[in-house]
């Protein structure tokens, strides 16, 4: 068996779990840095802490809803604006070649938190897939989280209406 050697995760593997939706919480903390909430208003931005790769974004409403039918027409708007803005911020800052953009609607679905409906923005680059998660079931994070959001939280405070 081989080995890949990752200390900074103990620090996740050993914290105390929050109970709740991660969305919710993550829609009025204080504490931005620790749940990686990149901006609060008119949706929730935030890292996704199991990333597919690096930079990978979810953006949810900051109403609790599992539907898009439960979000009232202006709400879906100021969402999906938050959605594009997200996207070319994303883009710009990463020089990514593409993006995957992708929502799964319950748990049928593949939806992780089935019951707050979210959008995953995804970067990618022209030859991002090797042989690691072929051969080996890894994926290759080149940057760490905390300096990812160091690095994306100035390029959100703008689009942050709170």
């Amino acid at each position: 068996m081989q080995v890949l050697w990752a200390p900074w995760r103990m620090a996740y593997v050993t914290a105390a779990k929050n109970s709740g939706c991660i969305f919710c919480i993550a829609a009025d903390t204080p504490e931005r840095r620790e749940h990686l909430v990149l901006a609060q208003h008119p949706a929730v931005v935030m890292l996704n802490k199991f990333p597919y790769a690096n930079a990978h974004l979810l953006v949810a409403p900051r109403r609790h809803a599992a539907e898009l039918g439960a979000l009232p027409t202006e709400e879906l708007h100021a969402l999906t604006d938050v959605l594009q803005r997200a996207a070319a911020i994303v883009r710009a800052a990463f020089r990514s070649d593409g993006l995957n953009l992708g929502m799964n609607l319950g748990a049928a679905a593949g939806a992780g938190v089935a019951d707050h409906l979210h959008w995953h923005i995804v970067p990618r680059w022209v030859g991002d897939t090797n042989f690691m998660p072929m051969l080996a079931e890894v994926r290759v994070i080149p940057e760490h989280l905390q300096a990812t959001y160091d690095r994306l939280r100035p390029l959100f405070a703008p689009l942050d209406t709170a």
